[in-house]
């Protein structure tokens, strides 16, 4: 397991290992997907903002894709 200590400004150095699993380089975004009581990171891939509504994980089923389908 890979840990590492939140500053009293709630900041954080991201270890090597993962900085190295993810490609990490300075300046790269990271997103943040919470799933219930754990927290998946990421590297983004391209710009997150082209579309927000890329981390409403709760919005992307398949009924909501046919129902949103002709808007």
């Amino acid at each position: 397991m890979i840990t590492s200590r939140l500053s009293s400004k709630s900041q954080t150095t991201i270890p090597q290992p993962v900085r190295k699993a993810l490609n990490l380089k300075e300046g790269d975004e990271l997103v943040y997907v919470i799933e219930g009581d754990r927290v998946v990171m990421m590297r983004a891939d391209g710009d997150i903002f082209s579309n927000p509504f890329a981390t409403f994980t709760e919005w992307d089923s398949e009924e909501d894709e046919k129902g949103y389908a002709n808007l």
